[in-house]
């Protein structure tokens, strides 16, 4: 089979997209990029009878990003569906069976800050382990889903790659913050953003995964930088800051969501907003993934507007036994405030300051964290509707549940797929935090749960994690760890 990385031409691709149920059909989007002007030609699609035309969703600098939007048959049995170019390659994704619920596997972190030092620690047989370790569970039982929990790509190194934002970073002019976001600095921005998905996605183990398993992604500070959100409002507001976010925001929504920011699929339901909230239905499975980054301030994660929205898209999914509600950071986790304070005692930087303080259950966010437990165990209560949470944000693997309000709300945190794991003594304070009894909220409890095959609650391990569902709707989850024969294994 020829790969399209091998044709100069084809610079990504494909990158599939889920795009929801219609019927008694699995729609989907796949995206490429290409260089230069001529248009693809039309995607052949298994059970579409008729060619799928490209679509230009947006460019830069001569290359082009294309998308094809189809929708494939489901039959009684889950099926394979091939798709590709009539004298090209071609690629096979499969679709589940019509009363079936998906099978899906779920990532974070497949980019990391520092991609050099993987060249001292194995180079890219190392690197990219775990996304192999990942379809070759695919080969075994095929995966209908890919969920990803953010860090597709880890986008820190923009202010050492481009030369004027890193001039403008490490200057001392007291005037900094008031300096405006500039064309030439609009330019480079762009280009390594744009670049930065090309490269990071086109490498074998990930594009493999993107081409055969159909994604839905929500971003986080790392697609944006570090720390996005928790900045103070001064320097948020900053217009080099701001307009850094700008490009993200639009770069994200191309290779994220493949779509243009003014034409989003059906499944985004906050573009009134200005945010990338999303939300699906899969017979009575639902999956919702809120914008926890575009509205974000050191000290709120959600615009009073969003907030008024959240009871009715939670609505929406009246009927589902099952929700999954996808949180860059966890909602059910130990009180991370006290970690915050054992990072300032502790002698240098960690490399967690920043996701510490972009925690829900930092100070900051405490109230806002109180009121979103209430709505999902209302909601959860009256619809009867199992909620779990699914996040990375920790840099380890890990479960909990929040019991009150007469529910339980489960949690399942996976550590990054590619990001290197916590340090030793990080995790070590970490893991006795999460072995204390919690009662965040009168009435409530929440308990990290230990694993029965080591004991600990934490996974000191790079992870991905594959979800399943049993005939009651109830989710079966394996933790996969990196250097660990065991799987680690949970059911709620």
């Amino acid at each position: 089979m020829v790969h399209p990385l091998d044709d100069p031409t084809f610079l990504l691709g494909p990158v599939l997209y889920f795009r929801g149920e219609q019927g008694d059909r699995w729609r989907l989007s796949a995206l490429f990029v290409l260089e230069g002007d001529a248009e693809p030609d039309d995607l052949r699609v298994d059970g579409v009878s008729l060619p799928v035309p490209p679509r230009h969703v947006g460019a830069w600098r001569g290359r082009h990003v294309w998308r094809f939007d189809f929708a494939v048959p489901r039959g009684r049995e889950d099926g394979e569906a091939g798709y590709g170019f009539p004298s090209g390659p071609r690629w096979s994704t499969t679709v589940p069976a019509r009363q079936r619920r998906p099978r899906i596997a779920f990532v974070t972190g497949s980019g990391t800050a520092d991609e050099a030092a993987w060249d001292k620690a194995g180079g890219p047989e190392m690197r990219n382990r775990l996304w192999r370790g990942l379809m070759e569970a695919h080969a075994a039982t095929p995966f209908h889903l890919l969920l990803h929990g953010g860090g597709q790509i880890d986008a820190d190194s923009v202010w050492e790659d481009c030369p004027l934002l890193a001039k403008w970073a490490k200057g001392n002019d007291p005037q900094r913050l008031a300096r405006p976001f500039t064309a030439p600095m609009a330019e480079e921005v762009m280009d390594f953003y744009f670049s930065h998905y090309i490269a990071l996605w086109s490498r074998r183990e990930m594009a493999d995964a993107l081409a055969r398993i159909p994604s839905l992604m929500m971003w986080d500070d790392h697609d944006i930088f570090s720390g996005w959100g928790t900045l103070g409002d001064g320097a948020q507001a900053a217009s080099v800051n701001r307009g850094v976010f700008m490009v993200a925001r639009h770069t994200a929504a191309m290779f994220q969501l493949g779509a243009a920011t003014d034409a989003m699929p059906e499944l985004a339901w906050g573009t009134d907003m200005g945010t990338f909230t999303q939300g699906v239905r899969l017979g009575d499975v639902g999956i919702f993934a809120p914008d926890l980054r575009t509205e974000r301030t050191a000290g709120r994660v959600f615009s009073d507007r969003t907030w008024r929205a959240l009871p009715e898209w939670l609505a929406r999914f009246n009927g589902c036994r099952h929700l999954l509600l996808l949180s860059g950071v966890p909602l059910v986790f130990s009180d991370t405030s006290q970690v915050e304070r054992l990072m300032d005692r502790l002698p240098g930087r960690q490399g967690v300051e920043e996701d510490l303080r972009g925690q829900w259950r930092s100070q900051a966010h405490a109230e806002e964290w109180r009121y979103l437990v209430e709505l999902l165990a209302g909601f959860s209560l009256r619809s009867a509707c199992r909620i779990t949470v699914l996040s990375g944000g920790i840099g380890a693997g890990a479960c909990g549940v929040l019991h009150g309000g007469g529910v339980d709300i489960r949690q399942v945190i996976s550590a990054g797929i590619v990001q290197p794991p916590l340090s030793t003594i990080t995790a070590f304070g970490l893991e006795r935090l999460a072995a204390r009894e919690d009662e965040p909220i009168d009435g409530y409890s929440l308990s990290m749960l230990p694993f029965a095959e080591s004991g600990r609650r934490l996974i000191r391990a790079r992870t991905w994690v594959s979800l399943g569902f049993d005939p009651r709707a109830a989710l079966h989850a394996q933790w996969n760890a990196e250097g660990r024969p065991d799987r680690y294994r949970v059911s709620f």
